[in-house]
């Protein structure tokens, strides 16, 4: 008898959308979240592409879902394409519909030498978005085991997810992570098992590390005092990859956490136990 397996849910990722629709009904999500995309059947595991890039594929109750993560700058009301590949040379597609969903906007006022980079900073800002842009296309088999994350480090969630801020009356790109207040020092834990596939310090990210799960899923821990491993190194899940800091562009301690779907930011609390759980 085959064994059948299935996709353990946590309670926010269950509530981030509506239940899942037969396959020729679109899916539905909001920028910044996830679309649950029914795949049917198959004795093999299916490929799926959002924009030519690979989306993480499992199985739940039976049948293979598409789990894809949608970019903050989706435009509300839009429509995207699924494209599926099967194991027996079957193409299909499936579409998934987009919902607004509003996220806060914060007003700041700083000093024009804070607000923006010196010239002499631009081609290093420059040279390591290629790379980290490069980090967060990783896309390796298999895919993991579960989706629920468990919080890095212990602490207050602030800086929300999707956070606008504008500074001197210019808007600014929006947060692609989850801000958790703690203390200088705090050891930080992967929140998952994972491989290491980039640790170094960045200009605005600070000491930083970034950990593969499996199927694009990543997770990413910014603003580190410390780093405490380095690239190539297989994480078991809570195992300690550094502690709690302010480098880079940090207005004090605390951690940025981030995880990425599809080389897209979503939101990290999706994946996360309910605060305070």
């Amino acid at each position: 008898m085959r064994r059948r397996t299935f996709l353990l849910l946590p309670p926010a990722l269950l509530l981030a959308g509506p239940a899942l629709s037969a396959p020729d009904v679109p899916a539905v999500a909001a920028p910044g979240r996830i679309a649950r995309v029914r795949l049917g059947k198959a004795d093999q595991p299916p490929k799926a592409y959002l924009d030519k890039r690979r989306v993480l594929v499992m199985r739940e109750r039976g049948e293979w879902v598409a789990l894809a993560g949608i970019a903050l700058g989706t435009r509300a009301d839009s429509m995207l394409l699924v494209e599926v590949e099967y194991g027996d040379g079957r193409r299909e597609s499936r579409q998934v519909s987009i919902i607004p969903r509003g996220y806060p906007v914060q007003q700041l006022a700083v000093a024009p030498d804070q607000a923006d980079l010196a010239p002499d900073q631009v081609p290093r800002y420059q040279k390591e978005r290629g790379h980290l842009q490069q980090v967060l296309r990783t896309f390796t088999e298999p895919a993991p085991a579960s989706v629920a994350l468990r919080q890095p480090v212990p602490g207050r969630r602030s800086g929300s997810f999707g956070m606008r801020r504008v500074i001197n009356g210019v808007a600014r790109s929006p947060h692609s992570g989850l801000d958790i207040a703690a203390d200088e020092g705090t050891p930080v834990a992967a929140t998952a098992g994972g491989r290491v596939i980039d640790a170094g310090d960045y200009l605005f990210l600070g000491n930083t590390v970034v950990l593969d799960h499996g199927q694009g899923l990543l997770s990413l821990y910014a603003h580190l005092s410390a780093i405490d491993t380095k690239k190539g190194v297989a994480l078991a899940p809570g195992a300690g990859i550094g502690k709690v800091g302010a480098t880079g562009r940090a207005t004090g301690p605390h951690l940025h956490f981030a995880v990425y779907l599809n080389a897209t930011a979503v939101d990290p609390a999706i994946f996360l136990p309910r605060a305070g759980v």
